[in-house]
Parts: C-alpha cells; structure tokens; sequence
C-alpha cells in the first residue's frame, strides 16, 4: 500500500512540476488568459476619478470631418489649433496627429503653411508625435533631459528602430517630442503604456508623459533604475510626480469610462464661437488626436471598448495625476509559482488522503480562496496577481490524479473481477458491483430454474485412475460443462467433487430461465459426447442431469464474516433428486412437469413417476431428449405419439410389447440414449401406474 501511495505522490509531484514549468515559461496562450483575467478585474471595478481633472481632448470626429473637409487638413487649420488653445489658456498642447511630410494643401508661391503651423507651435507649449514604423527613419533627440539612478536601462526599453518623425521645421518649433505607438506590437487590446523607448543613443518619452514634463515647466525626467545593477527600471520621475513601472519601462493602463465633457469636437474649436470653451480648456493638457474609425486610430481598451489612441493617452495622464497605479513587480509573478506548487501538492495529498469530494471541496476551496486573494490585491493595493493558473493548476492536479486513482482502482477492480471470475458467475459480480447491498446475510424468494449434475461410476473411475489424471480429466470436464452454463447465463453454485449445482434467474432477472437451463442441459450432452470422443479411455464418462423450475430462497447464506450465495428450498431438493433418479430412470436428462411447461417448444417425453427421497409421493418425471428443432422433426413426432400410446396401455395395465418395440426401434433414430430408458420400463412398469401422467409433449 504504500508503494502505491508513495507512486501517487510523486505522480502528482511531476504534475505540479509539469505545471510551474509551463508557468514558468509563460507562454503566449498563458498570457492572454492572465491578461484577459486581469481586464475583467477592470471591467467589474473599473478605474475611479475626480471630475474635475485638467484633461481635455481637442477631437477630430466624423463631425468635424464632415464640418472641415476630409483629412489631412491644412497645416494652416492645425495652426488656428494652436493659436485658439493658446488663446483659451491651455497649459500644454500634445497633438497625437503625424506631420511626417510637407503640408499638400500649401499654394504654390503661396504663403507656406507648415512654417504658419512652427510659428503658432512655438506660441504655446507643445507636443508632437514620432511613430513607430517598420521602415522609418532614425528617431531623433529627444526634448526632455534625463537622469537616471542605478545602471543604463536602455538595453532593456523597447527599441525605436524606426520611426515616422515630424518635419524639422515642425520638430524645431515643438516643445516636446514623444512617442504616440502605444505599445510594442500595436495590435490587440492596449493593456500597457511604454513610458520610455530606446532610439539607440538615449530615452525618448511617450506622448502622455512629455505633456506631463511640459505641464509643469520641467526640463528633466529621472529615470529610477534597479539597484541591483540589472539595468531595468523601477518608475520615472516627472517633476512632483513619480509614475511606477515594470522592469522594461511599460506602465499598466487602468481604465475608465471617459466622460462626455472629455472629447470637445474640433469643429466646435474652430467655429466662430469657440471663446465659450474657455473654461472646459484654461490651464488644462489638451489632447489633439482622432476618433474618427476612417483614421485608423482606434484600439480596443481593457474595458471591452473600442477607443480612439488619444484616449489611451489620456488615460495614462489621469493614472499619473491621481497616483492611481496597477503595480505587477517581479516577486508576484515568484509568489504566483509558490502558490501554484503549494496548490498543486495540497490538492494531491488531501485527494490522496480523503477520496475525490472531498478533494473537490478542497479544490473548489482553493480556487475561491485565490479568486478572493486577487481580487483583494486588485481592488485594495493595486496589485495584479493572476488567479488563472491556479485555477487551472487546481483543475488539471485534480483532474490527473482522480484520473490515477480511476486507473488504479479500475486496474485492481478488473484483476479482482477475473480472480473472483473463477469462483462466481460474471452476471453475480456485476450485479454485485452495482448493488453492494447484496454483501449482506439473508435473500428474498424467487423463481429460479435448478440443475444438478453428477459424474455416473465416479467411485470406480477414481479407484481405476492415478489421482493427477483423475484431477485433470475432471477439470477438463467442469471446463466444459461450466462454459455450457455460463454460456446460458446461468450461475455456477458450486463444484462438489465430481458434481456441479447451478442455478438460473438469480442474482439477475433472466428470462425464459427454464428454457436456458434446459438448452443448457443439452449443451452439456453434447460437450461430453466430444470430450469421449476424443478421450483414449476405454470407458467414456457419462453424468446424469437433473432440473427443477419453482420458488426458492435465493441469497447469502453463511455467517457475517464469510457467507456464500446460494439458493435452498424444495425446488433445490427436487433437482438434486432427480439426477439421482437418472439411474432409476436410466436416462441422463430429468427435468419436473412445471420446467417442461416453462419450455414446450423442447422435446420432451414423460418418464413415469419416481419416488424420490424427502417426498412422501411419487413425483413424475419427463425425459429431456433435444432441441425445439428435435421436437419439430417426424420422427419425433412419431415417437412421441407410439411413446403416449404406450405410456397409456401402462397405466391400464396392458403390456403393449409391441408399441414397446416400436418405440425403442424409433428412438434409435431419435436419440440413442433413449434405448436404455426403454430397455428399463420393463422394470418400473408400477412407475408408470403409480398416478395418471399428462400428455407428452412435442
């Protein structure tokens, strides 16, 4: 026991190894589910703000679209932008808008409108966008100065290997420069926001954070690197504010519905009267960019929304200006595979220990417990901690170990099936297994079909045998005979030295069971007439066969610690009398009137009455003699009806030789064994007159 105990437990040891592996090498498909569980974290508890944040977004929609004309506009248009937000107040200007090639729309010899739109940019303090490209030129300088603490964190911020930079005329007059792509692969759902990218030589800020620089008059951004000189970032410095990161620089986003108020139309800003939104824009960053779907600037946020990428930014500046963070540091993703494996190994050992509900109990337990542990660490620290994988760790330990103890159990339960298979009927074990029930002392009465079977002269046969070739002609016999009776779906009682007590209609419901116990019967017959003939004896074996149909105690009989099931009645004596009458009778196949009745469709003949022991009346008997396909035959039919003649000149008294002779002349042709029942009658003539005898019947 407990090499098989000690097997489970390293079995569910590789399991959890297994499982902090795939944990640990994270990848893509465990990511998404970690991440995706993290937006429904925000989904239910979105991101909470003052009304009153200095954010706004300058929007250009299909409204204005339709209102200025299709886009690009002029630079001249983006220029009144410029002066008008500078003419409300506006603290900073950040336009999420590209200005990578010259102004079309300037006439020739004309006044030049990207200069028009340098000169209003250099009126207010101002952001414009670099994006990242495939194939883009060189990202240049940076704006913003830098400091940084610990070692160089370049070589870990995501690379600009090319962008798409605004015009030098523009890039000259500009404030600040940041990065507008929102994140590495700029697909799929924006979760997280690079604060810092690497353009080779130093650090260039995101979009958000530059506005923020400029918001507050500052020139330098500290970058808060590791001390432990791994040259990963901690969070960036911005002025009073200090914004926490992930080691590669990307803060997470935590999201918000944004109110209406947020977005003013583009066209309201150039219309003639735009004085009115003075107090929506004095003193606050305004955001210029697109929600218009034809701009290809649209994202899909971890709210399940799809927004414009100017609003992700703006996102970013309320998380900074709230101090509202989602923090995942490098010890919770080591907390996470501590978890995973204390799981993992608690699951196996109370499995183990318990069974399998209580093991689901526990599981369901630890899978609440993590679910409330992750939510606490999001709605109260911030903190992001997956529950995922240790939901599915939970589930997969679970499920592979009730898998090894299904497999265990179902191994020993198949190797105790064909161990106790040797001893009692197939059909007893798997009611057995269906009804435990059963394993207890007592039964209940029911019909039941009983046979009896014996090995004729065993005495002498014995005496005339060495005893190992007397062991192995009687295991090749009950071989035999035993498969005939399982065959027809009978129960095998037992094997009592050279005689075999089965039974029918029990443990299981069997229909036409004295049907199935009489073609059992004659299966019998046939096997041993092969195993003679192939035998080197000189005397073959014979047996006698007695069967009787009727009520029966049908149960365990025996004491609580060890007991048998078996049947016992009346019924059960008969049967045993009658195979011992088959001598009497000299025929090897008795059966009573009522078994006859369950099966006329057989041939039968009726054999006289028998007084048989325990019974103060004679009983009758009827012959067995073959199939229905037998009793069909005309030569059967001619018997049966001289036999019933013969049987009623009996029973008046009469000798009739001459139907005597006739019969025994007809059973030659019908069933040999029949002779020597004939060639008895002369002796048991009283059998015969001892009560009236039905009809046999064909």
């Amino acid at each position: 026991m407990w090499k098989r105990r000690l097997g489970a437990i390293l079995f569910g040891a590789a399991v959890v190894a297994g499982l902090i592996a795939l944990r640990a090498t994270d990848p893509y498909a465990v990511r998404v589910v970690r991440e995706t569980n993290f937006d429904v974290f925000q989904q239910l508890k979105p991101r909470q703000a003052p009304a009153d944040l200095p954010l706004r977004i300058i929007d250009i929609d299909e409204a204005s679209l339709a209102a200025l004309g299709q886009w690009p506009w002029s630079r001249q248009t983006m220029a009144d932008i410029a002066r008008r937000l500078d003419e409300l107040g506006a603290a900073v200007v950040a336009f999420d808008v590209l200005f990578t090639e010259p102004d079309r729309l300037s006439p020739v010899g004309g006044p030049d409108h990207d200069r028009q739109f340098a000169a209003a940019l250099g009126e207010v303090p101002s952001v414009l966008a670099l994006s990242r490209t495939v194939l883009g030129g060189t990202a240049p300088a940076p704006k913003a100065g830098f400091a940084m603490t610990g070692a160089d964190p370049l070589s870990n911020l995501p690379q600009l290997d090319g962008v798409a930079a605004p015009l030098p005329v523009l890039l000259d007059a500009a404030s600040g420069l940041g990065v507008a792509s929102l994140d590495r692969d700029g697909a799929g759902v924006a979760r997280r926001l690079p604060l810092l990218w690497s353009n080779g030589t130093a650090p260039v800020p995101t979009l958000s954070l530059e506005a923020l620089r400029l918001a507050q008059g500052a020139s330098t951004l500290v970058v808060l690197g590791d001390t432990a000189d791994a040259g990963t970032v901690e969070g960036v410095r911005v002025g009073d504010f200090t914004v926490p990161t992930g080691p590669d620089g990307e803060m997470w986003l935590y999201y918000r519905p944004l109110p209406q108020a947020t977005y003013i139309p583009a066209r309201d800003l150039l219309a003639d009267g735009y004085a009115a939104l003075a107090p929506r824009l004095a003193g606050h960053i305004v955001l210029v960019g697109a929600s218009a779907s034809g701009l290809l600037d649209i994202r899909a946020s971890s709210l399940g929304e799809a927004v414009p990428g100017v609003s992700i930014h703006l996102q970013a500046l309320e998380q900074m200006l709230t101090g509202t963070f989602l923090h995942r540091a490098d010890w919770v993703g080591g907390l996470e595979l501590l978890v995973i494996g204390s799981s993992g190994m608690a699951v196996v050992l109370v499995l183990l220990l318990t069974g399998p509900v209580v093991g689901l109990m526990f599981s369901l337990a630890i899978a609440a417990a993590a679910t409330a542990a992750s939510w606490l660490a999001f709605t109260q620290y911030g903190v992001l901690l997956d529950p995922s994988f240790t939901l599915f760790a939970v589930l997969v330990c679970y499920a592979a170990m009730a898998f090894f103890q299904f497999a265990v159990t179902d191994a020993d339960k198949r190797r105790i099936r064909r161990a106790f298979a040797h001893y009692i009927a197939p059909s007893l074990l798997t009611r057995l297994e269906d009804d435990a029930s059963l394993l207890r002392l007592g039964g209940d009465m029911r019909e039941v079909s009983v046979m009896f079977s014996d090995v004729r002269n065993f005495t002498s046969l014995s005496e005339r045998t060495a005893p190992a070739e007397l062991v192995d002609i009687l295991n090749r016999l009950f071989a035999a005979l035993g498969a005939a009776i399982i065959r027809r779906c009978g129960t095998i009682d037992k094997f009592m030295g050279d005689a075999v007590m089965a039974f029918w209609n029990a443990p299981a419901d069997v229909p036409r069971h004295a049907l199935l116990a009489c073609e059992a019967a004659l299966d019998m017959r046939a096997a041993l007439q092969q195993l003679n003939a192939a035998a080197t004896a000189a005397e073959p074996i014979a047996i006698g066969i007695g069967i009787a149909t009727g009520p029966a105690l049908v149960g365990n009989v025996g004491f609580e610690e060890r007991f048998n099931y078996s049947c016992i009645g009346d019924t059960v004596n008969i049967a045993s009398r009658l195979e011992a009458a088959c001598k009497t009778v000299c025929y090897d196949i008795l059966v009573t009137a009522e078994t006859q009745a369950a099966a006329p469709e057989l041939a039968f003949l009726a054999g006289g009455s028998v007084a048989l022991k325990g019974l103060s009346e004679p009983e009758p008997v009827v012959l067995l003699v073959g199939t229905a396909e037998l009793a069909q035959s005309p030569a059967f039919k001619t018997l049966a009806a001289h036999h019933e003649r013969l049987l009623a000149a009996w029973a008046r008294g009469e000798t009739a030789e001459a139907e005597l002779a006739i019969c025994t002349a007809t059973a030659e042709q019908v069933e040999p064994g029949l002779s020597s029942f004939y060639a008895a009658c002369g002796g048991r003539l009283p059998h015969f007159r001892a009560k009236p005898l039905g009809s046999a019947a064909a």
